[in-house]
């Protein structure tokens, strides 16, 4: 497993620096004052004003620093080196404070002590764990009693889809590790970089029932039609902005959310 970890750990260091400079993520933009954060997760995640938030899976902390300037108190974790790197210079930069740490999901627990009010993830985070029940686990350690863990995230029927959006390849349940050889990156396909990555499909009952096992109560699960990224093949952008497969638009689930309560 860990020859699987230090693959993806590199290929998001490669990734890194390529959406570090990229459109997509506008950090120009972004140091300006524009958030990075979707109308889905602003809504369903509600006022963060004094409450301690971690994030998991952060890259390069954009989200994180976001709750920052809406009043979290945040700390973000992540696989890759240079995505801390940059996430602490991000936050040095625009004199936000924040907490960085580097290292894998699974291992957070022995790197960073406390308890959160909200635990967040977003989007392309679920397909790099192997185990989500340890994920789980992990996510139960650190939410506090009454506290809440978010979720948004691209939903797993996205994920039976070839690369070109055009047929079924993939399970939709975990069928074991997906190797595939990447160049670009969905931020910028036309990026210099190549490496080999390695991901799990997850189910929707794998991901909820793992966190019912690890004491959490559903309080909302949604699905949405469309994404509010163009990261895949074949989008095309609708009159609200988002973005729909073509030729399957409001046919299928693109993103789902949840919200889970710690139960005390």
């Amino acid at each position: 497993m860990d020859h699987y970890f230090e693959a993806n750990r590199q290929g998001w260091n490669l990734r890194t620096e390529a959406h570090k400079s990229s459109a997509f993520y506008n950090v120009e933009g972004w140091k300006k004052g524009a958030t990075s954060l979707n109308e889905i997760e602003l809504r369903e995640v509600g006022d963060v004003s004094g409450k301690k938030l971690l994030h998991l899976q952060c890259h390069f902390g954009q989200d994180t620093l976001s709750w920052a300037r809406l009043g979290a108190r945040v700390t973000g974790c992540d696989l890759s080196d240079n995505a801390i790197d940059y996430a602490r210079q991000l936050a040095r930069e625009s004199r936000i404070k924040a907490r960085f740490i580097r290292c894998n999901v699974y291992d957070l627990p022995q790197h960073l002590k406390g308890k959160f009010d909200v635990v967040f993830a977003s989007y392309g985070v679920v397909g790099w764990l192997p185990d989500l029940d340890a994920w789980a686990a992990v996510v139960a350690h650190f939410v506090k009693k009454g506290g809440f863990f978010y979720l948004a995230e691209f939903h797993p029927v996205v994920w039976m889809l070839d690369e070109k959006m055009e047929f079924i390849k993939y399970a939709y349940h975990n069928a074991g590790v997906i190797e595939s050889e990447q160049t670009g990156t969905y931020a910028d396909r036309h990026a210099g970089i190549e490496y080999t990555e390695y991901g799990w499909n997850h189910s929707l009952s794998e991901v909820i029932n793992c966190l019912l096992r690890h004491g959490f109560q559903l309080e909302f699960l949604n699905e949405y039609p469309y994404s509010p990224y163009d990261c895949f093949d074949k989008t095309v952008r609708g009159s609200d902005g988002n973005y729909r497969i073509q030729g399957l638009e409001d046919k299928i689930p693109m993103v789902y959310s949840l919200k889970a309560i710690k139960k005390g």
